[in-house]
């Protein structure tokens, strides 16, 4: 299914992302062609967190385009340390990236240090953000998700700022797993489907735990492989890919 939904009131106020997408989407769309499912559809207002799978480096441009076309503008949380780079820093600033520091592994704060910054940064400017909950590449060998990490779940717990699942297939003919280059030709065609927000009414109340924060990020990984499972007509496996494990598997070998 072809989809174009109505534009958000940000996404027709003038804005950087008028010229990036006049620059990027005529040749994008030369490459790409997308499928949406009927139900995808993300919120015309206010603040969202957008979880999707992520197997190929391409990825992000894919999802970034796919939020365009569904009428919202595209923000990722970037590293502080970018917005420092001439020229780079002017572009992400004015496009409405998200400076954030990490903590550890998982968690992220604000460029200003807080660790609500980020999620204030969004429900200042009733934003959505891009957040790969798998935070790297999946390791899994057929491109099913794999654990996923804290740091999308711990933000909409915080907050409760809507945490929506999304899946994608297609950008791995684009632009397989570890490829150096991408091949544009013929047109591929990215599926992607949208699902609804988290039910996360569970949580409330109880102290964000390691295991509250567990339990919510496998509920999301799980709605998130189901989107995929649909997209790709398959079964995904029994078990999620856990790199910990393989990694100890490896290291027990030597």
């Amino acid at each position: 299914m072809k989809l174009r939904s109505r534009s958000s009131a940000e996404k027709r106020r003038p804005s950087v992302f008028w010229l990036l997408a006049s620059l990027i989407l005529p040749l994008w769309s030369l490459m790409v062609r997308y499928r949406f499912t009927p139900q995808s559809r993300l919120p015309r207002s206010g603040p969202f967190i957008l979880a999707p799978n992520h197997f190929s480096e391409i990825d992000p441009v894919a999802m970034g385009a796919a939020v365009w076309h569904l009428g919202r503008l595209p923000r990722f949380m970037a590293k502080a340390s970018l917005f420092s780079v001439p020229v780079l820093g002017r572009l992400l600033r004015s496009s409405g990236q998200i400076p954030v520091e990490r903590e550890g592994s998982t968690r992220v704060r604000g460029a200003d240090g807080s660790p609500m910054g980020a999620a204030g940064a969004l429900i200042e400017r009733e934003a959505g953000v891009i957040v790969y909950p798998e935070g790297t590449l999946t390791r899994d060998p057929e491109l099913w998700p794999m654990r996923g990490k804290s740091g999308a779940v711990r933000l909409a717990l915080e907050t409760g700022i809507p945490l929506i699942p999304v899946a994608h297939w297609g950008t791995q003919e684009l632009m397989p797993r570890y490829a150096k280059r991408i091949h544009p030709f013929p047109r591929k065609t990215i599926r992607v489907a949208v699902g609804e927000p988290i039910d996360l009414s569970r949580f409330a109340g109880r102290h964000p735990d390691q295991r509250v924060i567990a339990e919510a990020t496998a509920e999301l990984m799980d709605a998130i492989t189901e989107l995929l499972a649909g997209l790709r007509g398959e079964q995904p496996p029994a078990e999620r890919w856990d790199p910990s494990k393989h990694q100890q598997s490896e290291t027990g070998r030597f």
